[in-house]
Order: C-alpha cells, then sequence, then structure tokens
C-alpha cells in the first residue's frame, strides 16, 4: 500500500521532516523497492537519450535523480545507527547489499558513462561556473573510479565484490553493537565503587535502570562509562576486567567475532583494487584525497610517531613512580595508564577531573557550541517543540541566520542506549542544495554520553564537551552549506579535508572567553574559577604522548592492511600484532581501535584507508585556528567571514587544497600541529 506508506507520502510536518511517530519498520522494504524502481527507471532514461549530451539532460538530471530513494535511505540509514531493533537490522542485512549493488551498477553503466564523458569532453566550451565545472569534473571521476571503463567480465566481478563488502561491513556492525550492547558487569558494594565520582556512579546506576534493574550500578561497554571507569576506580581487578571487555568486542568468539569478516574485507578491497588498475586498495582510496599516496600518510604518521614515542615514556616512567610510591605496580598495564594519568595530572598541576566535570554541564556546553556560531557566523539557535523527533531524548533546534531567516533544522542525540552504536558523528537526514527549489539541511549529532538520573544534569569530562563541538563543527559544515547541487554539499568533501570543520570548531572550547562564560558550576552556578581554567591550560600537553600513540597506532595498521597486493587466508590479529611489533609499539599500550571492532575501517569504506584523515586535518585546523590568533581576537570577523565562505559553505564546489589557500593565503605546516600536541618542531 504505497499510498499510505509514510516514507513514500508527503510529508505535511513542521520543516517538512520524516513523521517519526508513523514510520514502523515494515515500511521500509516497501519505500526502499519504490524507490529503487523510480531510480532505476530515472537512470535509464539518462542513458538511453539519444539526444545530444546536454548539462541540463545528463548532470542535471542525474542529481535530480533519485529523489525518493535518498528520502528512505536517510531515515533509514540514520535509525540502525542512532536508535536500531532487530526487525531495522534485519532489514539492513538484506538491503545493504541490494543498495550497493545498485549504485554499483549505475557506476558502471557504459551508456551512462558515454554521456557524461561527451559531455567532459567539451567542458571548456560549456561556459560552466566552476561549481558547476567541479560537479562535471567530480562525476566522471566517480565513474572512472567505479569502473565504468572496465570490461564486461570486470564490471561484473566489481559489482559482486561491492556487494558482498557492503553485507560484511553490516555485519561487522551489528556484531560490535551487539557485544557493546550484551556485554555488562554488576558492582556490588562500597568496594566495587571504590575511587569512583558520585557523578559515574549515579550514571551507571541510570544505566542499570535503563535495563530493567533499578537500584543496581552496573559498567556497560559505552566509552562515556568505560573511560572514568578505568580512571579513577581504586579496584585494579575490575579495571582489568573492564579494559580487556573494550578491547575485545568483536573478538569474543561465537557468532558476534569480526575475524573473519575482517580478513574477507582485507582481500576483497585488494582485489577491487586491482580489477581498477591500482597495486593496493590503500593507492586507490588515496588516489582521490588531499594526501595523494600511502608514503605521503606515512611521512605524516612519521613525523609525529617519534616524538610521541619518546614523550611516551616519560609519561610511562612518571605513572611508574608515582605507582611505586602508592604501593601499587611498578609495570603500568593498560588499565592502568587512564588511573595513575589522572592521579599525575592532580599531582602536577592540582587538578581533579571530579572538579572540572562540576563545571561542565550539558546543557551548558550545547549553549557555549551555540554562542560560539553566533559569534563567528551570526547564527543563533532555538528550541523546537513542534516536531517529534525519532526518540524522547532528541533535542530539536532551529538555526536561523541574522534576519531571523530558517537556515537548517539540527537534532541532538546526547546519550548512550542499547540500541546506538558506540561512538559519535554527524549525519544528515536532508542535505542543502538548490537545484530543486531552496532546500534547507536537516541535522544529527549522535553521541553517547552517560545520562545522569532524572532530576540531575548531566556532567561531561573535558574530552566529553571536545566531542560535542567536533560533532558540532561536522554539524555547522552541514548547516551553513550553500551550494546548487546536493552531491556537493556540506560534508561531500574529501575524506582528509572533512575534519578539518569539526577538529577547528575544538578550538575555540579552550579559550578563557567560553569557558568562563558556559563553564558553571552545576549546583552553584559560578563561573569556573581562571585558577582552574589556568591549570587546565597549564596542563593542555599532559598525556600527550599516550593520545598520539594510541591514535597513531591505529592508523599505521589501518593503512598497511590496505597496502596489501594479496590478502587472501590473512590472520588479522596476528596481522595487526606484527604492524605494531614493527613501528615499535611501547608496552602497556594498545592501539585507540583494535581491528576486531574498528568501525571507522570496517563498518563500512568510509575511512578504510583513512583513518589518518583526523592528523592531516589536524594539521589545517592547527594551522587554521592560529590565523585567529595572530589578529589578537579569535572571534575575527573577517578570518571567520572567510572561514565561512570558503570552508564552511562551500561543500566540495573547490579542490579542497585551493579552498584552504583562499581562507588562509597558503597551504599549512606541520609547525602548529606539533605546538598543539606539545611536541618540538620537527628539525
Amino acid at each position: 500500500m504505497l499510498e499510505t506508506n509514510p516514507l513514500l507520502s508527503p510529508w505535511n510536518t513542521p520543516f517538512e521532516v520524516a513523521p517519526f511517530a508513523e514510520i514502523r519498520p515494515e515500511h521500509f522494504l516497501p519505500a526502499f523497492n519504490e524507490g529503487l524502481l523510480r531510480h532505476r527507471a530515472e537512470i535509464a532514461a539518462i542513458a538511453s537519450d539519444t539526444s545530444p549530451a546536454t548539462y541540463a539532460n545528463v548532470i542535471d538530471a542525474l542529481e535530480r535523480a533519485g529523489e525518493a530513494l535518498s528520502r528512505v535511505s536517510g531515515v533509514f540509514w540514520n535509525l540502525t545507527g542512532a536508535d536500531t531493533n532487530e526487525a531495522l537490522q534485519a532489514i539492513e542485512r538484506e538491503i545493504a547489499p541490494r543498495l550497493a549493488t545498485h549504485w554499483a551498477e549505475i557506476g558502471t553503466n557504459p551508456a551512462l558513462f558515454q554521456r557524461v564523458d561527451a559531455l567532459f569532453q567539451q567542458k571548456d566550451a560549456l561556459g560552466l561556473d566552476p561549481e558547476r565545472l567541479r560537479l562535471l569534473e567530480r562525476t566522471r571521476t566517480s565513474f572512472v573510479r567505479s569502473g565504468a571503463r572496465l570490461g564486461d567480465g570486470e564490471r561484473e566481478r566489481l559489482k559482486a565484490i561491492v556487494s558482498r563488502l557492503a553485507t560484511l561491513g553490516t555485519t561487522f556492525s551489528q556484531h560490535v553493537l551487539a557485544d557493546e550492547a550484551g556485554w555488562e558487569m554488576a558492582l556490588d558494594g562500597a568496594d566495587d565503587l571504590a575511587g569512583l565520582p558520585d557523578a559515574l556512579v549515579a550514571s551507571m546506576r541510570a544505566a542499570a535502570a535503563a535495563r530493567g534493574q533499578d537500584g543496581k550500578a552496573i559498567m556497560t561497554l559505552g566509552r562515556s562509562i568505560v573511560d572514568p571507569f578505568l580512571t579513577f576506580s581504586d579496584r585494579r581487578d575490575l579495571r582489568e576486567k573492564v579494559f580487556n571487555a573494550w578491547i575485545m568486542r568483536g573478538q569474543m568468539g561465537g557468532e558476534t567475532d569480526n575475524r573473519a569478516i575482517v580478513a574477507e574485507m582485507v582481500a576483497l578491497r585488494a582485489e577491487r583494487a586491482r580489477i581498477l588498475g591500482y597495486p593496493n586498495f590503500a593507492a586507490y582510496k588515496l588516489d582521490d584525497t588531499m594526501a595523494k599516496t600511502p608514503d605521503a600518510v606515512r611521512n605524516l604518521l612519521d613525523t609525529v610517531w617519534a616524538p610521541a614515542v619518546a614523550r611516551c615514556a616519560e609519561e610511562r616512567q612518571a605513572l611508574a613512580e608515582l605507582s611505586l610510591s602508592q604501593g601499587g605496580p611498578g609495570q603500568i598495564e593498560p588499565w592502568d595508564w587512564r588511573y595513575y594519568a589522572q592521579k599525575v595530572r592532580r599531582q602536577a598541576f592540582a587538578i581533579d577531573e571530579a572538579e572540572v566535570k562540576a563545571y561542565l554541564s550539558l546543557d551548558h556546553m550545547i549553549d557555549a557550541a551555540f554562542d560560539t556560531a553566533h559569534r563567528l557566523f551570526g547564527v543563533s539557535f532555538r528550541r523546537v517543540t513542534t516536531v517529534s523527533p525519532y526518540h524522547p531524548d532528541v533535542r530539536v533546534y532551529e538555526m536561523l541566520d541574522s534576519s531571523g531567516a530558517h537556515l537548517a533544522l539540527f537534532f541532538g542525540d546526547y546519550f548512550a542506549r542499547p540500541s546506538k552504536r558506540s561512538g559519535a558523528w554527524m549525519s544528515a537526514f536532508r542535505s542543502q542544495e538548490k537545484l530543486r527549489g531552496n532546500r534547507r539541511p536537516v541535522i544529527v549529532n549522535v553521541m553517547n554520553f552517560a545520562k545522569a538520573p532524572d532530576g540531575e544534569p548531566t556532567l561531561l569530562s573535558f574530552d566529553d564537551a571536545r566531542t560535542l563541538f567536533h560533532e558540532f563543527g561536522h554539524g555547522l559544515h552541514g548547516m551553513l552549506s550553500d551550494v546548487v547541487y546536493p552531491s556537493m554539499a556540506g560534508t561531500a568533501v574529501a575524506r582528509d579535508f572533512v575534519e578539518l570543520p569539526s577538529q577547528l570548531y575544538e578550538h575555540w572550547l579552550m579559550t578563557p572567553d567560553v569557558l568562563h562564560r558556559f563553564a558553571r558550576h552545576w549546583k552553584t552556578g559560578a563561573a569556573i574559577p581562571k585558577a582552574l581554567t589556568d591549570k587546565i591550560e597549564a596542563a593542555r600537553h599532559f598525556n600527550q604522548g599516550f593520545a598520539t600513540v594510541e591514535y597513531c597506532a591505529s592508523s599505521y595498521v589501518d593503512i598497511a592492511f590496505h597496502e596489501l597486493e594479496q590478502a587472501d587466508g590473512i590472520d588479522p590479529i596476528a596481522f595487526e600484532a606484527s604492524v605494531l611489533e614493527a613501528i615499535g609499539m611501547p608496552k602497556g599500550m594498545v592501539m585507540r581501535h583494535r581491528t576486531p571492532h574498528f568501525a571507522h575501517v570496517f563498518a563500512g569504506d568510509g575511512y578504510s584507508a583513512g583513518y589518518y584523515s583526523y592528523l592531516w586535518s589536524e594539521v589545517m585546523d592547527a594551522d587554521a585556528f592560529s590565523a585567529f590568533e595572530e589578529t589578537g581576537d579569535v572571534f575575527a570577523k573577517d578570518v571567520a567571514t572567510r572561514l565561512r565562505d570558503f570552508i564552511y559553505a562551500a561543500g566540495n564546489r573547490q579542490d579542497p587544497a585551493m579552498a584552504y589557500t583562499a581562507f588562509r593565503g597558503r597551504m599549512p605546516d606541520v609547525g602548529p600541529l606539533l605546538r598543539k600536541r606539545g611536541f618540538p618542531a620537527a628539525a
């Protein structure tokens, strides 16, 4: 009954948001089937058109096609990440390979490519503006990279590989979620809770209540509970148990074990690259990024690896000395690092993490992120109560321009729950475009903060607050987008450029003005004392060796997997260990994301051979923030205007290197990055 399917019917709702209350799992497959049917017909019409290729009947037509499919996909994939259930997961397993095959068939359609290529060959005579020229070039590149120029046999094999990879990525993600949702550890009595701050205990009791265990306190595998538990728990045996469960997600044996999935994915990606004419998958993926080559990635990682390892050794020595002085172990294990690091930090800088959290309530940090956007870009936010979101915890806001006109709708989904995959991310229910009218975006930020009990504020760690600013930076990239074509909008940019707007936005959290205005004690309302912010600033580089080694190790392993030219029969765990040994991974440390739960890389194709992107973008974000600091005003209007015009609003209408140069006047260097992490400048 398609005419009554809410996914296909007109959305006569405020802001034309999906009518979430009316949508049920059984609506999705019929809507996907109809969307696929319509899109195939639209593509067939474009490919079979016998009239001369024009921008209107090729590129514009491609951009307009698939509207119904895009709409149902936007709702479905956001729900499967943020509020899934068994019914949605079953649909996901069925639809993921079908969608992958559908897009592969479009990307390898020789008749369609012939029309795109015919238009491309006459691009200089078309009189195109920069965005349209960029879109034509990107469209042709996408077809070439999808295999449109291959022979029939290779095209069919490539489509089979893409479909199988979609199935494997979906299964990988569902396995990790199952391990996270299925594991818990009850904490009984004061001894089990020794050392834990009251706010953390309250969050653990709230987590228990959410699982139907009122009156208890439980550990789950949500990072917002795991990290503080490892930081504060005096029970070394429990820290070890929690840490081992955390790093073994996806490797617990049984039906949710991801090792065989990783092995097959790595082998299929290597084969895909060979079919497309590349020596390995890393070469294929990086060819269309700012980095361009695996060597460029390794050079960047090597630049920070050596000083990070040296700093890490100094940090370990300090932890071991403190541990021994307090009767603890002389050998610092992975489950000890955060615990003793907090003690060293408190001793060296007189900072108590629990004291800092008291000033970082979720509500105030949301206000801080909004106010920073207002001061930089002139936008404002107001709470919307007329929109019914997909979950009661989700908050909805409208973003307005300086004249009060509507710019975007923003969903904030902040709390952990068993139906949500771990981590934090930004996504879009609807992207900005002007091709089919002035369509404004609907953007969502999803996080996994531990929710406080009813009546109490949710308090964030400094890392949590930084995550909120990071994801809101992504959100602004989507909400401020100002392009004509949907495929060029917002975050649809090179993978190693997409983290620039988000990581850059983190810098404003640490500015004294933002902290003193919005970091207020949750009980008294008093502003965070300058003495405490001075301590936070003084400790800014503390434990950066550990953090950098954790991150870079994951990046090295990612690149190494995808530089393999043949990967049949690989043992992912043994290979991971061999890479870590080769780079000299410090003892007692674990990569930030171990292979069996490395969702960035294996729960889809997004960051495969691309986890380095955070560091690549950090070179730019450190340099970009320096542009503000050089003026003496971190909210300098002229710099903010350039930032909005060339970075946040520009989408993919310009090559990323050209976009950065238009903002900064030059390309960045690595110096600000090293200073930001507290490492000595490169020789």
